[in-house]
């Protein structure tokens, strides 16, 4: 514009730097490695602080910094340039620092990766810092997912309202505090055992010294034709979640494959999002695994009742679609049309990368593993959902958090083990209460069963005690679980039944004696949460140090902050003990009455 000839223009890379929730980040050159190319990394588990270099046919090409970015201008000005020795060089010229292959560390503690970051995977990071084996492991974390561990016991909330980051489970800077790496959204693809390396999705390997599998299950999906059309959908992750909601916002119908405990959640979520909801099952019963004949058919009645759709013995041969939407076509020659269709039939252990590193895993899936939940090679544990311990998959959190503890009691030299798990359940289904547990079909031999149905009221209840009718082996609720509590404690802690076992479900008479047998009947080692392993000892231990509240207890034992099934019990017991140290316990309004 002068009229003043100057220098041509040439582009300079000067590099991209930014500020990412409070983290520098800079990068400057190639930052994608070809086969060929070398790529050198640093990181500071402590400081947070990570170095990378990509070099090909001996030059600098490409430099990322993350946290400290003190050396983004001369690596800079040295992309393009010869690096005879690239160790003295890494990410700070200036640094005598050597720098390491990728995958391989320079650090001299031994490396712990957990593969998996779920509930499981969370609560055994819990475990291990609460055997300082933080400070004698360096531990890494990969995480499929772009979240980190959330509550998937209550998924259906976030449907209501519940935000992802209400349903985190991980607490303030967990990571930062401890030292521990997170790697999110990044999965690993692979295990070699021989070199004790992990590679993800990109090729990049992770060394090792001790590894944990907390893979968690995934979605089974019938293969019927036509499962993968648009418009059908998994029922498992927030993810999942976001897509659902979207489909659901312009479709009027939705159905659901399986009437099992996940898929009926997964109705009751399509029914929040306000969509007509049909559930198809292939067995003859609703939660066929957990209920009865008769607590099936109660269970089914009042769900029907509430405007779900239930449609049992249907085997679904082929989804098609057309101008209407999706279509179920059954074997029966029946069909059911729908806008959507979201598959929630049971889960399947994820036991791919156990497969990949030559670990022994069940005829029907599931890593094998021992009392102390080590696998085929003691190096590699197993937890949650992809272990098979004695041929069994335990698909409930409170297991996979008694292994989370077995295996951070192994690591950290102690003599925990995990010896099996109790599958009693409690929930709200749509709704209505259900509760299983101990033998809830009765095929004990010889066992004896007592079975009260309240028809107008709706309600269903089911105990069976052994032979001789003095110890109480399972039973089933459907309608009304108020007596679950009580009834688990006297099954888990052999406790001698009534003269009249019928008693326990029966309704009180007017002005007969109460039939339960109350919290003070319960030993002080009496399990109250299995899922953090609470006794009735600890709580009122808790109470005797001043908790005085549900919110006390749960934050000084962690007490029913796990699948919640235990709440009412864990405060019967604390009002309890408040009573025995003369508390007056008000029971007439709600406790979060301010």
């Amino acid at each position: 514009l002068c009229a003043t000839p100057g220098e041509d223009f040439s582009w300079q890379d000067s590099g991209t730097r930014l500020k990412v929730t409070g983290i520098e980040l800079f990068s400057a050159g190639e930052l994608r490695a070809a086969e060929q190319d070398d790529v050198y990394t640093s990181w500071d588990p402590l400081d947070r602080h990570y170095r990378r270099l990509l070099l090909r046919d001996g030059k600098l090409r490409g430099v990322l910094l993350l946290g400290d970015c003190s050396s983004a201008a001369p690596l800079t000005a040295l992309l393009g340039a010869h690096a005879p020795a690239p160790a003295e060089w890494l990410f700070d010229p200036s640094s005598t620092m050597q720098p390491r292959a990728a995958g391989q560390t320079t650090m001299t503690k031994p490396v712990l990766v957990l593969v998996g970051h779920g509930m499981v995977g969370h609560h055994f990071l819990e475990q291990c810092v609460d055997r300082h084996l933080h400070q004698q492991y360096r531990i890494v974390v990969f995480c499929e997912e772009r979240y980190a561990a959330y509550d998937r016991v209550h998924l259906t909330e976030y449907f209501a309202g519940r935000s992802a980051e209400s349903l985190s489970l991980v607490e303030g800077d967990f990571f930062a505090q401890h030292g521990i790496e997170l790697r999110l959204s990044e999965s690993v693809a692979s295990i070699d055992r021989e070199a004790r390396v992990v590679r993800d999705a990109f090729g990049h390997e992770t060394h090792w010294d001790k590894l944990v599998l907390a893979t968690g299950s995934y979605p089974f999906v019938p293969p019927v034709p036509g499962h993968n059309l648009e418009g059908c959908f998994v029922y498992r992750t927030l993810d999942d979640l976001d897509q659902i909601a979207a489909r659901a916002a312009t479709a009027r119908r939705g159905v659901v494959i399986g009437g099992g405990l996940l898929g009926l959640e997964a109705a009751n979520a399509l029914k929040q999002l306000g969509l007509e909801t049909h559930v198809v099952e292939f067995a003859p019963n609703l939660m066929a695994v957990q209920l009865d004949n008769g607590g099936a058919a109660m269970l089914r009645e009042k769900i029907s009742q509430l405007g779900v759709g239930v449609h049992t013995s249907k085997a679904t041969t082929e989804i098609v679609r057309n101008e209407q939407g999706l279509q179920l076509n059954f074997a029966d020659g029946t069909s059911l049309a729908t806008d959507m269709l979201v598959f929630s039939a049971g889960i399947r252990p994820q036991d791919a990368l156990a497969c990949s590193g030559g670990l022994n895993v069940g005829e029907r899936g599931g890593i094998c593993i021992d009392n102390q939940c080590r696998t085929s090679d003691p190096d590699v544990l197993a937890i949650g959902e992809c272990a098979l311990w004695e041929n069994k998959i335990y698909g409930l959190v409170a297991p996979g958090y008694q292994m989370a503890r077995a295996a951070a009691a192994t690591l950290a030299g102690e003599a925990g083990c995990f010896s099996g798990a109790d599958m009693s359940t409690k929930l709200k289904l749509l709704g209505v209460d259900v509760a299983s547990f101990g033998d809830a079909q009765g095929r004990t031999p010889g066992c004896q069963s007592y079975q009260w149905t309240d028809g107008p009221q709706q309600i269903y209840k089911k105990i069976v005690v052994s032979a001789e009718g003095k110890k109480l082996l399972g039973g089933v609720l459907v309608g009304d679980a108020s007596d679950y509590a009580t009834l688990l404690q006297m099954m888990l802690n052999g406790m001698a039944l009534p003269k009249h076992p019928e008693s326990l479900i029966l309704p009180a008479r007017e002005g007969s004696a109460p039939k339960a047998l109350g919290v003070a009947a319960l030993p002080d080692s009496a399990q109250i949460c299995s899922c953090h392993n609470v006794s009735k000892g600890d709580i009122c231990q808790a109470v005797s140090g001043g908790a005085g509240d549900m919110a006390a207890i749960k934050s000084c034992t962690k007490a029913a902050t796990g699948c919640g099934g235990c709440s009412a019990l864990v405060k019967q017991v604390m009002e309890y003990q408040l009573a025995e140290q003369g508390v007056e316990v008000k029971k007439d309004i709600c406790e979060h009455f301010p």
